[in-house]
């Protein structure tokens, strides 16, 4: 549903064996056209990027608020998303952005900061004069 809002869609759904994905679910799934993909059992690595990404976001973003419904949870992982894409350094990268090379920034300005999530996330960059 969250991705049909966003006029998209799914080819595949990978998720482990857990008790809770029955059937009906996989049968419900698969019947909006997206074909359902299970991992081997008893192979915890096949899905340790997943795993990881969901750690960060738990301990980074969400051990920082009460999330107060549904509305909520979206809007703090959509912001934490676009920070994580867009604004945080990465340290394989020389600590540049995914967007560009602070070659190009200006050297000279005012630094100013951007702040997301009530000041949990912070950006700082210049202003171009």
């Amino acid at each position: 549903m969250h991705l049909a809002e966003r006029g998209e869609e799914a080819s595949y759904l990978i998720h482990d064996r857990d008790t809770k994905f029955t059937a009906q679910f996989d049968g419900l799934i698969e019947s909006a056209g997206t074909t359902v993909k299970k991992p081997t059992a008893k192979s915890p690595n096949m899905n340790a990027f997943a795993e990881r990404w969901a750690q960060t976001v738990q301990v980074e973003c969400l051990d920082h608020f009460v999330v107060l419904g549904e509305a909520h949870l979206r809007y703090l992982v959509s912001e934490y998303v676009a920070y994580f894409n867009t604004e945080r350094p990465h340290q394989a990268m020389d600590n540049c952005l995914l967007t560009g090379s602070v070659e190009g920034a200006p050297a000279e300005g005012e630094i100013l900061c951007r702040e997301r999530l009530g000041g949990l996330l912070r950006h700082y960059y210049r202003q171009a004069a």
